[in-house]
């Protein structure tokens, strides 16, 4: 199988990299000409010590990237997510699937990324979308550490395709759902989570807090996902808890790292500017507060990080008022 993978950052050349290990060819697309040079010329990764599989090859041509694929994997932060598929919809010859590993919800929309390829793509260039999400550390994938992903769209085909691209015996196991909007809500309101409990950490809360946090957080990334019409139980599984476990506690986490910045005084708008990579769970933020407002949800967790974060709130007082909410049973 060829797949064009649009995106050459840390997760996106890592699942280059595995693909490449189950025997697929692979075209990577980035708009960085340095990265591009490293990765053709001395197969190194500007994010990694560990060299990529000598068969990778990258370009800067996205039609080039397009029109070498059977299949291809969107791994693009959310806010370029719609110019991305413009361009696809422009390259594209045949209807394919589409793989996404983007995890994000668009703040003025409120749709996410498989939504938003359903809406901007031509349906005749578009066979299906597939979200490809989980616990999953890029720094550990790119090493072959054992991680399982679930591969979720509507139409359990092309799940099932994609399901069989990334597997192996030695070190991936992927799981398929046709809950596409559980995954991708859940996987993208961990993010927020994770920031925030970055933040705590740099606040010096400790692990009793961080645990409480993390678990009223997944009370309401919960909430967010029913109402976005996915499956409360999806957010019981890797794509929900699992993966709100390994983000929201591990330096390996770019939301985490932010947080734990801000917490320890730094202002969120220097902290997303100078990130290496896309720090999502700040723009989740907005969008969850979106939601919250649209739907009339409680999620004072949510709520609490967005006055501190976009409304400059005395962290302190946020705190304090969070705890001063009314007693009552869990």
């Amino acid at each position: 199988m060829k797949v064009g993978i649009i995106g050459g950052g840390s997760w996106g050349a890592t699942l280059a990299n595995l693909l490449s290990d189950n025997g697929h060819e692979t075209l990577i697309f980035d708009i960085n000409e340095t990265q591009v040079k490293g990765i053709n010329d001395s197969h190194q990764h500007p994010f990694f010590d560990t060299l990529l599989n000598e068969d990778i090859k990258a370009t800067t041509n996205i039609k080039e990237a397009v029109e070498f694929s059977n299949v291809l994997l969107v791994g693009v932060p959310t806010k370029v997510i719609r110019n991305v598929l413009n361009q696809i919809n422009e390259y594209s010859n045949e209807p394919k699937v589409l793989i996404n590993v983007s995890k994000g919800i668009e703040p003025q929309t409120l749709l996410t990324v498989s939504q938003i390829a359903e809406e901007v793509m031509d349906e005749k260039k578009l066979q299906a979308v597939v979200t490809l999400s989980g616990p999953s550390h890029a720094e550990e994938v790119i090493l072959r550490k054992l991680t399982v992903l679930v591969a979720a769209s509507k139409n359990i085909e092309a799940a099932k395709l994609v399901q069989q691209l990334f597997s192996n015996n030695t070190y991936m196991r992927v799981y398929t759902s046709t809950d596409i909007i559980g995954v991708e809500v859940g996987g993208s309101v961990k993010n927020a989570i994770a920031l925030i409990s970055g933040v705590c950490t740099g606040l010096g809360l400790g692990e009793n807090a961080r645990a409480a946090l993390i678990s009223r957080g997944a009370l309401e990334v919960i909430r967010i996902v029913e109402v976005m019409g996915g499956l409360k139980e999806t957010v019981y599984g890797l794509t929900g808890i699992g993966d709100l476990i390994v983000t929201a506690s591990s330096m390996n986490s770019r939301n985490f790292q932010a947080g734990l910045k801000i917490g320890r005084g730094e202002k969120i708008e220097d902290v997303v500017a100078n990130s290496r990579m896309v720090v999502e769970g700040a723009r989740v933020i907005i969008s969850a507060h979106e939601i919250s407002k649209k739907f009339n949800l409680e999620l004072p967790i949510i709520e609490t990080a967005y006055s501190v974060l976009y409304e400059n709130a005395p962290i302190n007082e946020a705190i304090v008022s969070i705890l001063s909410r009314q007693l009552k049973a869990e």
